[in-house]
């Protein structure tokens, strides 16, 4: 798997090394997210709704974790050896302090 050599801080722009499988991922929460407000339509059983608003916020932090960890890899690794490690580390420090609210 080859990741972009440059730091990603510039272009904003980055092609996903996964994009195929994020966007599977995407789509099944997506799916998710339409069988829970089929669920409410129907009213269905709370508990039930609950379990599956929690399997929906699984699913969106093992898609944040890929993110993330194709970031680390590609995105710092790169600015790390460009010179500008620090700053590739605080943004990714920002990004951990909003995923783990």
């Amino acid at each position: 798997m080859k990741f972009p050599e440059s730091p990603c801080h510039a272009p904003k722009r980055v092609v996903q090394p996964h994009k195929d499988a994020l966007l599977k991922r995407l789509n099944r929460i997506e799916g998710q997210v339409r069988g829970v407000a089929k669920m409410i339509q129907e009213d269905r059983y709370c508990v039930d709704i609950l379990t599956q608003i929690s399997a929906m916020k699984s699913a969106l932090d093992a898609l944040a974790m890929r993110l993330l960890e194709d970031h680390t890899r590609g995105c710092v690794q790169g600015a790390i050896r460009s010179g500008k490690g620090d700053q590739a580390i605080g943004e990714v420090m920002e990004v951990m302090r909003k995923l783990t609210r």
